[in-house]
């Protein structure tokens, strides 16, 4: 997942760069004396110095640096010159360098290393970082001076990113309500601010939740089935929660928790879905259900007071997919292939449960763990035979890093001289195939209790020619972290996961753009999935695995065999997999084709009617997320948008199918990808990127057929 900046204006727009050397500014940036995020940080690359970040240090440079943006934009758009393209938005573009970086490193802290105050903080500027948000989009006389440039551009001799960036603002402005009336503007402000501080409760109440609502076991019997380091993990979790002589198993971000598929005991697993299920909805503190009613109820009625008749379409305008009856129309052509498999799928778990006489009709809470049993039968294949060949960093520097350098001609070094904002966080320096530097790469691993749950990529540092500013990118995940002496081993859910997330770093590393508002991962929702969704598929490739799937005590090489048998049962359980996923894009889509001004809904029944009306209502597939928990729409910027995993799944296949008919993994063909797709950023119709690269609109039938769900 890219994760989107906190504010959902700042979704949209990130105005300026997290650094840069502005003179105009620097004056004004040095009244903030000494805190940290006054200037320029002075490490390389710009990267944020967290030996001298304190949480004090937040909030005063997110006030001063709103203050010191308000103050340019401002003197933008009541200057009296005729309003150009330097005057007005190089200008706009040049704005609001303390605020930015600021914000990439409380986005970064809030979400992977937080605490009682930086959520308290979150809570508290949710709302004025939304009316900042609409001081600079609402402001009539800039919106008039945009529109001036944006109707004179075809006479403007300029080149096409700076075209794009005049179409892109003009569209971004009108998008936030630029042309509404006065009164209106006040009416949006007040939902805005509204909404921005609902979805900062609601972020923190879910991360109470999770934390709350792992399953604590007295009995290590109950545990049967888990390797000996993870029944050790979680006695380990259960002490630094001072619980003696008990075992602690945290909840992960999805319905789904990964030990169910091997946990032996049936009131166990039961417990373990339920704790999962029912996290957010035990009418306590952390219960999220009317706090989500309401952003659902404001987000009907900005979408009416914006003259759509939802808040899909009013959104959908600036992606790839444009409507959301695309979108449905996407899902039409998914929903009977997936469910169809799905019900043969648990018909032949059902056979497995009969087989051993269990006496019980399949639950949700048995689909994993017999659907492992099925896979080893006709697969012969054990997650656990897997794991000892995916050691954590054997598959980061021999995998991840290793297919980009094959792709990409990139190489990596660790820096251990540079500030971390936590000890598991590390640091590698990357270079291109001449030794030039590109930017830095960090990542953040493991799972911890302030940490937000899923895995997700950010910037620090935003690449801009207009500032000189190489990328300085994060990757953040969530896998069990070892006891000591022991080593991290991944499943290949974990692998795929971290192939994912630097797919995301790529985009980031390879932005080669002007304007930092137009960089790198700066796209729309259905195509910021693309590269990341894509870098998945170098994880099985013949040549990268056999480099890093090494068995980490015997260093023998993954047999054959093993590889084969990965392979081969790469379809299984697909109808389940893709039918959660619907789900919880039907689910997103639903609440967001709300009629304006729709009453408050109760969540329970809005959802079962939900899927139900989307015939997703399968009772042994729960949804990936429940509408309680789902953190990507109500707090992650993804409102409207959680169909782009499966839309920018249709492209990565398509795009890998090109791939796949021109010689797959070489540095010929990585550089085509780099060239066309990766260095892009958002310069170009996102439809005419894929085109031009594919040579074709995207078709469904790789996907289909990588699903598993067509005749291979």
């Amino acid at each position: 997942m890219k994760k989107k900046f906190m504010m959902p204006l700042l979704a949209i727009v990130a105005l300026g760069t997290s650094c840069g050397n502005n003179d105009q500014n620097q004056d004004k940036e040095s009244k903030s004396g000494s805190n940290p995020f006054a200037n320029t940080s002075q490490l390389p690359y710009q990267a944020p110095d967290f030996d001298q970040i304190k949480d004090g240090d937040i909030q005063p440079a997110i006030e001063e640096g709103m203050r010191i943006q308000l103050a340019e934009i401002k003197k933008i758009a009541d200057n009296p010159q005729p309003a150009d393209f330097n005057n007005t938005l190089v200008a706009m573009e040049k704005s609001g360098q303390m605020l930015n970086r600021v914000n990439a490193v409380f986005n970064l802290l809030s979400g992977a290393n937080t605490n009682a105050s930086l959520q308290k903080l979150q809570e508290e500027i949710a709302p004025k970082m939304a009316a900042h948000q609409d001081a600079i989009f609402l402001n009539a006389n800039l919106f008039k001076r945009i529109g001036i440039i944006y109707g004179n551009r075809g006479q403007l001799k300029l080149d096409a990113e700076s075209v794009h960036l005049i179409e892109y603002y003009y569209q971004q402005f009108v998008l936030a309500g630029a042309k509404l009336s006065e009164e209106d503007k006040s009416r949006l402000k007040k939902l805005n601010e509204e909404e921005a501080s609902l979805s900062a409760k609601f972020s923190n109440s879910l991360l109470a939740a999770n934390k709350a609502g792992g399953l604590i076991l007295d009995k290590e019997k109950d545990l049967a089935g888990l390797s000996r380091g993870e029944i050790d993990a979680a006695a380990q979790s259960a002490k630094s929660q001072k619980l003696e002589n008990k075992w602690l198993i945290p909840l992960q971000n999805t319905t789904q928790q990964p030990l169910l598929q091997s946990l032996n005991d049936r009131p166990t697993r039961e417990r373990l879905f339920l704790a999962s299920w029912n996290r957010t909805e035990k009418d306590d503190a952390n219960d999220t259900r009317k706090t989500i009613a309401r952003i659902a109820q404001i987000r009907t009625a900005k979408a009416g007071l914006m003259g759509f008749k939802n808040y899909a379409s009013w959104k959908l305008q600036d992606q790839m997919a444009k409507t959301p009856e695309a979108v449905n129309a996407f899902f039409a052509q998914l929903v009977p292939a997936a469910t169809a498999k799905a019900k043969a799928e648990a018909a032949d778990i059902q056979e497995e449960i009969d087989l051993q006489k269990g006496g019980f009709k399949l639950q949700t809470w048995d689909w994993n763990y017999y659907a492992e049993k099925v896979r080893k039968k006709k697969y012969d294949l054990d997650e656990s035979e897997i794991k000892p060949y995916f050691e954590l960093n054997k598959v980061l520097e021999d995998g991840v890093f290793y297919a980009a350098t094959q792709l990409y001609g990139i190489t990596f070094k660790e820096r251990k001289d540079l500030p971390v904002y936590q000890e598991d966080v590390r640091v590698f320096e990357v270079f291109d195939q001449d030794n030039s530097t590109i930017g830095l790469f960090y990542c953040d691993y493991f799972k911890r209790d302030n940490k937000n749950g899923g895995a997700w990529m950010g910037n620090m540092v935003t690449q801009s020619k207009l500032f000189g500013t190489k990328p300085v990118i994060y990757n953040v995940c969530n896998f069990s972290k070892p006891v000591a002496g022991q080593p991290a081993l991944l499943s290949y859910d974990d692998v795929s996961t971290m192939f994912h997330e630097f797919g995301h770093g790529l985009h980031g590393l390879f932005a080669n753009q002007q304007y930092p508002v137009l960089s790198g991962t700066s796209v729309a929702r259905d195509f910021v999935e693309f590269p990341s969704q894509f870098n998945e598929h170098w994880a099985l490739d013949p040549k990268v695995l056999k480099n890093y799937a090494v068995h980490y005590q015997t260093k023998a090489l993954m047999p054959q065999v093993l590889i084969d048998k990965i392979k081969k049962a790469a379809t299984f359980n697909q109808g389940y997999r893709l039918t959660e996923l619907l789900a919880a894009a039907a689910l997103d889509m639903e609440w967001h084709q709300l009629g304006a001004d729709s009453p408050l809904q109760h969540t329970d029944d809005f959802e079962k009617a939900a899927l139900k009306k989307t015939r997703l209502d399968l009772p042994e597939v729960p949804s990936r997320y429940r509408t309680s928990y789902f953190s990507h729409i109500w707090g992650g910027g993804y409102a409207a948008g959680y169909y782009a995993y499966l839309w920018t799944e249709m492209l990565d296949d398509d795009a890998y199918s090109w791939f796949e008919e021109h010689g797959g993994l070489s540095r010929a063909n990585g550089q085509r990808f780099r060239d066309m797709i990766l260095s892009r950023g958002n310069t170009a119709d996102y439809g005419k990127l894929f085109l031009d690269f594919r040579g074709h609109d995207p078709k469904i039938g790789p996907m289909l057929k990588d699903r598993g769900l067509t005749v291979r």
